[in-house]
């Protein structure tokens, strides 16, 4: 989804007092709604569909009538969602419920405004809920995924495989072969026409976060690195395996067109991939890619690979959630409104009109049968980003670093060390203020 990243709310230690007395106050959260007394809960959403508000709110009737409750939705557009929250924050002015990404979750922790759920939560909570761990983060659990399932896979074109003799990749050397053998000047009029894999490096009109989502990701976990160490004090993506798989991502520059740098992502899928110039290319997946592609790419035989394997599986998957503010005056009933909106009940008819992964053991399988297996099979080979602080600003530089290697500006592992230095800085003064 298209977020816009604010680093004006980056590493800012907000203090707790801007967060009390804020969202709804009719009752504390231990009170039950008498007969006369309608509890009021408000939510802040992005635009999750083409109605979303109108859709949800058909949806929630019974529930509010149960609970004597009305629930007051906000739709923010994606533009200026950060914007909103950090205003509203500053202001004293948030809703009892938000919906959350894992780039903004680092400051509203720290900011305390975010609860933590995990004493509200149960083991049976855990079996019936397929994602609730994905929730969990820097030592708590502060949201239940709303919106997963649709990660970034590679898909590749099965008549350009099946002309090289080569079936569906499987690993780092397979996908490594593939890319160079499709390759070609198809024309033979000396110039290259048909790619290996369809990259494009240019943010455009997304953020420059995109690119990571994309491509750099998958390749750090499948090499067995992550962003930050453990403890979440330092940056870890200039270790051997960072450095390895962004020395493999460069390795296959030769297959990618010449353009690249130029090339917006989105573009480079629809116009070099999606126009059957490519081997392969990535794009965020869709439980209903099998109806849109029929239309959107008509002679395109197509399939896909959810990850490849180098020491492991790992591809981008956002797992974007509802979380409680600490601010709530009914934070048990808010909670309760979270499992309810992402309960079989509710997602099943919701999943109608917005095609999603089953949030729960008791959900079944909306959309099309040829994505299914994302969300069954495959569904360990994905995951979302590792949350931690000052996100987004280390982030954006280490993409920013990522391109400089890709122009031929910087070797792989000075670009990298001097990224994780600038991050390490960045994560001391954060840490110094916040423990």
């Amino acid at each position: 989804m298209k977020k816009k990243l604010l680093s004006t709310l980056l590493c800012v230690s907000m203090v707790a007092s801007l967060v009390v007395g804020c969202g709804s106050k009719e009752n504390t959260s231990e009170e039950k709604a008498s007969d006369s007394e309608t509890t009021t809960l408000t939510m802040w959403l992005p635009p999750l569909d083409d109605d979303t508000e109108g859709n949800f709110k058909k949806l929630l009737a019974d529930w509010e009538k149960e609970n004597n409750c009305t629930v007051e939705m906000e739709l923010i557009p994606w533009a200026n969602y950060e914007e909103k929250w950090s205003t509203g924050l500053s202001g004293g002015d948030i809703p009892d419920i938000g919906y959350m990404y894992a780039e903004m979750y680092p400051t509203y922790i720290s900011a305390g405004a975010v609860a933590d759920l995990t004493d509200l939560v149960t083991e049976d909570d855990y079996n019936e809920y397929l994602y609730i761990d994905r929730g969990e983060m820097m030592g708590g659990l502060y949201g239940i995924p709303i919106v997963t399932g649709v990660p970034f896979v590679l898909y590749y074109n099965q008549d350009i495989l099946d002309s090289l003799n080569e079936t569906a990749p499987e690993t780092w050397e397979d996908f490594a072969r593939i890319c160079e053998k499709a390759t070609q000047d198809t024309d033979g009029d000396g110039k290259i026409d048909q790619y290996g894999y369809a990259v494009g490096l240019n943010s455009g009109d997304m953020s420059n976060l995109y690119m990571l989502n994309s491509y750099i990701y998958s390749l750090l976990w499948q090499a067995g690195g992550d962003i930050y160490a453990d403890d979440l004090k330092s940056a870890a993506f200039n270790s051997d395996a960072g450095v390895e798989a962004i020395e493999f991502f460069k390795s296959l520059q030769p297959y990618m067109p010449e353009n690249v740098m130029s090339l917006s992502g989105t573009d480079a899928f629809s116009t070099v991939f999606g126009a059957g110039k490519a081997a392969f290319g990535v794009t965020r997946s869709s439980q209903s890619h099998e109806t849109t592609f029929a239309n959107d790419y008509p002679d395109l035989n197509w399939d896909y690979v959810t990850s490849l394997k180098h020491k492991d599986y790992g591809t981008f998957g956002a797992a974007d959630c509802l979380s409680v503010m600490t601010a709530s005056e009914n934070q048990e009933l808010a909670f309760d409104l979270i499992k309810y909106i992402t309960s079989a009940e509710f997602m099943t008819e919701y999943h109608k009109v917005a095609p999603g992964a089953p949030l729960t053991a008791s959900e079944e399988y909306v959309g099309d049968a040829k994505m299914e297996r994302i969300v069954t099979e495959d569904r360990d080979k994905w995951r979302p980003l590792q949350v931690g602080p000052c996100g987004s600003e280390i982030l954006e530089n280490y993409a920013a670093h990522i391109q400089s290697i890709m122009e031929g500006k910087m070797g792989v592992k000075e670009a990298l060390d001097e990224s994780a230095a600038f991050a390490d800085e960045t994560l001391d003064e954060y840490w110094a203020d916040n423990e």
